[in-house]
């Protein structure tokens, strides 16, 4: 019985877990890397086709993006999730498969230019269906038998709908052990879905530690921040501007906009038009509508036993088309908009902005982290003009934040969830930065007297004898300027702007070729380029 580390090590996406029992092997989420990696991960041990099953902990990309790549490279077995991360892992992986085939596109046309060979998408919308079809979804609580040695639990993680922490029963012998993969813990009394399932057993756990080293503020009440943002600007005949990401955090958004509705909060502008313009919201809306009871809290079950959709409300409006998203900037009635992405680096939200971003009654509302690069992270940080779609605007709109809503659990919310284990399990702390695991790694030892390790890729455990088959040390990706780590971020982000960026850095290298040429030639050249950005400019 044997454990193998492969994604998520000392880094926060990729999660990849292997798990070999009885000679079948069980894969535990296959995620994308997202974001600057400091490590390599080492590929799996074996090939796609001799994986058995693949637990899915909740629909996230960095713990699912790859999942149809596996289904391309040949594995076959049965995809194991709760219902609701099957419905919303039929949106993402789709709009996923989406963009690598646009970003395919984008790289075809550069290499046709240049009689370069073409390239495939990582995967497309076919391996996708594929993916889909091998899922088999379970209710939370239902023990269910995979094969003779192995029996599993999916049990509430609280994180976003349908997310789990998993327990795995794993049998050799007459030897039975209890492992318990933690996925990502939720951050405590968010709303529409349940706190955290406490375990209290276990052998091994498998734990997060995203938020290791950070605390959330417990004096923050987002219900009167967003009131008092939506207020001021309606009052100023402003529209409420606000990036989204498409699952959770905008269904968060309208349940709050639901309580203020209710409460009669917001004075003058009764029944205030609502927007949610991302067609991936509006999709992943209907799956929370229409998501089972065992998904919600107490509050969210009682509104619906009264027939009180939590997430609806009168003047809700949802936008499909391009054409409807385009008419709500010739509409002149004071709204509150909500659009993909979160950060405002791609999507229809940055249409939004640059309709409001210059009008002084508008506000633009954060509710999530920015990354360094992001046009999100470029206004919080308070820029004073911003370059949209070619055009220069001046940042006027009121620029807001609202803190602290995260769906991850900070760090006394892991510590909480670890120190409900009554029989002090073995635990591999994984999905976190180095520092937010050695933060977190010192408390679980001195707080709840826990035996803790920080395993790297690679690294292989003997589940029946409780020892290291293989440890391994770390891989370090070769350290890259700050100025490349934004390039590199702006490629995940938006490939269209990556590959402008690569063309200007072959201009450049086009013109260190130039050395040697005459003066007369070397300026000629470069009013040319002049020519060509103020062209650009207009």
């Amino acid at each position: 019985m044997e454990l193998y580390f492969s994604g998520a090590c000392h880094e926060v996406t990729g999660s990849a877990h292997l798990l070999k029992i009885n000679n079948k092997y069980v894969l535990v989420d296959y995620g994308m890397k997202q974001g600057i990696n400091m490590y390599e991960n080492v590929p799996l041990p074996i090939k796609a086709s001799q994986i058995d099953y693949l637990l899915v902990t909740h629909a996230h990309i960095d713990h699912t993006g790859n999942i149809p790549i596996l289904v391309k490279n040949g594995f076959m077995g049965d995809i194991i999730c709760t219902y609701a991360t099957k419905d919303l892992l039929e949106i993402m992986l789709k709009d996923c498969a989406h963009i690598q085939e646009q970003e395919a596109n984008l790289k075809n046309k550069n290499a046709l230019r240049k009689g370069e060979k073409q390239v495939e998408p990582v995967f497309n919308i076919q391996d996708v269906e594929k993916t889909l079809n091998l899922i088999k979804a379970f209710h939370y609580n239902d023990i269910i038998k995979l094969f003779d040695g192995l029996e599993i639990n999916f049990v509430d993680a609280g994180h976003i709908l349908g997310s789990s922490s998993i327990e795995l029963f794993a049998t050799e012998g007459n030897i039975t052990k209890k492992i318990v993969f933690s996925g990502d813990i939720g951050n405590d009394e968010k709303p529409i879905i349940k706190n955290p399932t406490y375990i209290q057993n276990a052998n091994y756990v498998i734990m997060e530690s995203t938020y290791g080293d950070r605390f959330h503020k417990k004096d923050i009440n987002h219900e009167d921040d967003l009131m008092r943002i939506i207020q001021e600007t309606l009052d100023r005949r402003g529209n409420v501007v606000i990036p989204a990401f498409a699952v959770g955090r905008t269904q968060e958004i309208l349940y709050l906009i639901k309580q203020i509705k209710i409460k009669n909060l917001i004075k003058g502008h009764d029944d205030f038009k609502v927007v949610v313009d991302s067609p991936m919201a509006v999709r992943a809306t209907e799956v929370y509508k229409d998501a089972l009871d065992e998904c919600f809290d107490d509050e969210t079950i009682e509104m619906l036993k009264k027939g009180i959709n939590p997430i609806s409300f009168h003047n809700l409006n949802l936008c499909i088309t391009q054409e409807e998203s385009m008419a709500l900037n010739d509409d002149m009635e004071p709204k509150v908009i909500i659009s993909a992405s979160g950060m405002a680096d791609a999507g229809r939200i940055r249409h939004h902005i640059k309709y409001n971003v210059y009008r002084s009654e508008s506000s633009i509302v954060f509710a999530g982290y920015q990354a360094e690069g992001t046009l999100g992270r470029l206004l919080l940080d308070g820029i004073k003009e911003i370059k949209l779609f070619g055009d220069k605007f001046a940042v006027k709109a009121h620029i807001e934040v609202i803190n602290d809503m995260s769906s991850h659990a900070d760090k006394n919310g892991l510590i909480k969830w670890a120190s409900a284990f009554v029989d002090n399990p073995k635990v591999f702390l994984v999905h976190g930065q180095d520092e937010a695991m050695e933060s977190l790694s010192e408390e679980l030892k001195n707080s709840c007297n826990l035996d803790v390790s920080l395993p790297y890729s690679g690294a292989i455990y003997d589940l029946i004898n409780n020892s290291w088959i293989k440890e391994t040390l770390p891989i370090k990706i070769e350290k890259i300027s700050s100025e490349e780590n934004i390039i590199n971020e702006i490629k995940i982000k938006n490939p269209a702007l990556h590959n402008l960026i690569l063309s200007i850095q072959e201009l450049l290298n086009f013109a260190k070729t130039l050395a040697g040429r005459s003066n007369k030639e070397l300026n000629k050249k470069a009013d040319e380029i002049k020519q060509v950005l103020k062209k650009w400019e207009k």
